[in-house]
């Protein structure tokens, strides 16, 4: 006995969960087919009583059918259910059946039109309902005044919902517009941060490799040069080498690990800056090139990114002038202004001392590879730039070559 009471309250369940599953378009036909049925239900049921005043009977109850049953497809062709139901229901009170039922399938295409038609339709529509009313208020047994208020207020209202429904409609859709382009604008943002951080990390990667490559290099060369006479100071050169490489691949495995993704732990390593400078000193010293170094003013904080750029500036001059310059010695020197700070790495020239077995080196000029357009200072003048600060690059009246970075503090 139980089982009979649990199915038959499963079937709506079952019922409803079949038609949330059926795509939108599908619902919302059958929503208005069940619509259309009930209100053609209604007024068959409403003119039962007052059946032996209806002759012929069965021509009136298709007439209030046909109120109802177009409704089912009120959404796909509202223009042709309004035609159909404003028409029937004008030919039931022309024809003076009488006992009319309330206008709800009349109002509900009404509304539907007003909804979900243009301007030029709805307008259409209201002059056609309009005459509609009153042919049927002109016709036998409406003669009553309450009437035409009665059918002004319905119509009136489903004219005040559809154009509510409708203003809405397209309140939501500038919404999501908006929702939209915000989205895409914000899809862009993020697009150009990733780009700009995969080009510092560019030339990080760039600044990092070269500075400690061309060190390696120096020392590779110098270690040849020194052996099997000087084997001392020979042996200084490759561990020199050795522990450049160690650096060297340590900040790769650091820069490459922001390309790698998210990792398991936290990278709390600081970037390189301008406290590290004397490590960078010391390297391009143990290299052979004499560095002198002077603080100018008073040092002030600077934005990571300023920090960040005077280190690198400094560390790619060097590197250069290790690489192309040759010079005996090189000259560093950090100015510190209110508000700015000024970066200025000088080397002396060419120099070859006797007996090193190397050839004359031509003074630095304009046409040099120094001074060129080479990718070291390409770097530098990227960075600068992003900064917002100024550069100069040029030969020095002694014969050497100097690079000066005025950068804003903050």
């Amino acid at each position: 006995m139980t089982r009979l009471p649990a199915r038959v309250t499963g079937l709506p369940r079952g019922l409803a969960a079949y038609v949330a599953a059926l795509p939108q378009r599908r619902q919302e036909w059958i929503q208005d087919a069940v619509l259309g049925v009930a209100i053609s239900a209604v007024n068959v049921v409403s003119l039962l009583p007052y059946r032996a005043q209806l002759n012929p009977l069965w021509l009136a109850l298709v007439l209030v059918a046909a109120q109802g049953i177009p409704l089912a497809w009120r959404r796909s062709w509202p223009i042709v259910v309004m035609i159909i139901i404003g028409g029937v229901r004008v030919a039931y009170d022309v024809i003076g059946f009488g006992f009319a039922p309330f206008p709800l399938g009349p109002a509900i295409a009404f509304y539907t039109v007003i909804d979900r038609c243009g301007p030029v339709w709805r307008w259409i529509t209201v002059a056609a309902s309009v005459a509609g009313i009153a042919t049927s208020l002109a016709s036998p047994g409406h003669s009553e005044p309450y009437e035409a208020i009665f059918q002004g207020t319905i119509f009136l209202t489903a004219w005040a919902a559809g154009t509510l429904n409708r203003t809405k409609r397209a309140n939501l859709a500038a919404a999501q517009g908006r929702a939209d382009r915000a989205e895409a604008e914000l899809d862009r943002v993020v697009a150009a941060q990733a780009a700009a951080e995969r080009a510092r990390i560019a030339r990080e990667l760039h600044d990092v490799v070269a500075h400690h490559v061309s060190l390696m290099a120096v020392q590779a060369e110098a270690a040849t040069s020194l052996l099997p006479d000087k084997p001392v100071q020979a042996r200084k050169s490759v561990e020199i080498i050795g522990d450049t490489a160690r650096l060297a691949l340590t900040e790769l495995r650091r820069l490459l690990g922001v390309l790698r993704g998210p990792s398991e732990r936290l990278e709390t390593a600081p970037s390189a800056s301008l406290g590290e400078l004397a490590g960078v000193l010391d390297q391009v010293r143990g290299a052979g090139l004499a560095v002198d170094f002077e603080v100018v003013g008073t040092p002030c904080p600077l934005a990571p990114g300023v920090d960040l750029t005077a280190y690198r500036i400094v560390q790619e001059a060097l590197t250069n002038t290790i690489r192309h310059a040759h010079a005996a010695s090189a000259a560093v020197t950090l100015s510190y202004e209110p508000g700015y700070i000024t970066v200025s790495v000088a080397d002396s020239g060419p120099h070859w001392s006797a007996g090193n077995g190397g050839p004359p080196a031509t003074p630095v000029t304009s046409a040099s590879p120094l001074a060129g357009s080479g990718l070291g200072l390409a770097g530098i003048a990227e960075r600068v730039a992003s900064c917002g600060g100024n550069l100069t690059v040029g030969p020095t009246p002694a014969g050497g070559f100097a690079v000066t970075a005025r950068l804003p503090a903050r």
